[in-house]
């Protein structure tokens, strides 16, 4: 699996971020993002929070819906 300063995924920590100021716990957002076509569980959600679990380009697009999360925001994550 390829890796980025050793995690599969740099935002996991963005996503945790704005989902806990939206004040959505993991089922919430799971149950909000299966109303975009995406099918994540809890654990799954966890471990991309975590950096532990590649984050799918359609899956970063709901997430970013569903958290009003901006290009800006995402820029500033890898920087």
């Amino acid at each position: 699996m390829k890796k980025y300063e050793g995690h599969p995924n740099v935002v996991g920590n963005l996503i945790e971020k704005c989902r806990k100021a939206k004040k959505y716990n993991k089922s919430d957002l799971c149950r909000r993002l299966q109303l975009h076509g995406v099918y994540i569980d809890r654990v799954e959600l966890y471990k991309m929070e975590k950096g532990q679990m590649i984050i799918k380009d359609f899956e970063l697009i709901a997430l970013c819906k569903v958290l009003d999360i901006n290009y800006e925001d995402l820029k500033n994550t890898i920087e």
